[in-house]
This record gives C-alpha cells, structure tokens and sequence, in this order.
C-alpha cells in the first residue's frame, strides 16, 4: 500500500521542496519507490520512524494523540497513519513540499504539480514487468 498526502506540511521544514518525504515499514517497497523516484525525476528522501517517535503519540486521556508536538511533526504524522496498517507493507509519501510549484520548468507547470503520479506509475510498470519476468521464467522452467 503506498499514500500520498501533504500530511502536515513538517516535510518542507526538513527536506525543503527537493524531495517527498519517504516513511515505510518495508525496506524493499521503500528502494522499489526511490528507484522509481528517481527514474522519473521525482526523488524522495527516506525518513526515519521508530519507537521514540512513535511514543511522541501517546496520551494519558485518549488511545492516542493525532500530533506529537513541536518536534518531528512529519514523521509523527506517518507513525500515526501506520498504526493503521499494521503488517501490511506500505509506504506513505509527504509530498507537501513538492504539490505546488511557484515557478514552470521543463516538467512541471506553475501550480499543481501532479508530484508522484509518474512516480507511482514507474512502480507500477516495474511491478508488471517483474510479474512477466517471473511468469517467464516460471514457462520456462
């Protein structure tokens, strides 16, 4: 499962408008998604998550907080939406810093950019033609 969001807009504090922010629970779904990123030249930066971060969300009233405070909002914010996957590998990408664009260049207008969209699209081709690798090899063996 891969989400895109402009979550909270703490990615553009970290990663400027260079990058999308990268979280995931999957090492290989994460390098599948940064290849493709940069195929595309939609580059994303792995973010780091993890038990300090997640602890960020804890309440002494609720389940849990939806904000983790001043520090570290990004990756509080994906350590929340992964709660709710649970072992499902997944990726969430926080495109804040790369939905708008104030200036055109060669591929992206002034505006809306569309970020990710050719991103996910190259993963996806990749996806087919490892399943048509693997069902050739599978007729051939």
């Amino acid at each position: 499962m891969v989400n895109l969001a402009t979550l909270t807009g703490a990615i553009i504090g970290s990663l400027g408008k260079e990058y999308g922010g990268l979280f995931a629970n999957s090492d290989d779904l994460a390098k599948q998604l940064v290849a493709a990123g940069k195929a595309t030249t939609e580059g994303l930066w792995q973010m780091p998550m993890g038990p300090a971060y997640d602890r960020m969300l804890k309440s002494h009233i609720a389940d849990m907080k939806n904000i983790g405070g001043p520090y570290g909002g990004a990756i509080t914010a994906a350590c929340f939406l992964a709660r709710f996957v649970e072992k499902t590998p997944w990726a969430h990408l926080d495109i804040a810093g790369k939905a708008w664009s104030d200036a055109a260049t060669a591929i992206v207008p002034k505006g809306g950019t569309g970020y990710g969209v050719r991103l996910l699209n190259r993963l996806i081709d990749d996806w087919q033609g490892a399943t048509i690798l693997e069902q050739a090899g599978e007729a051939d063996g």
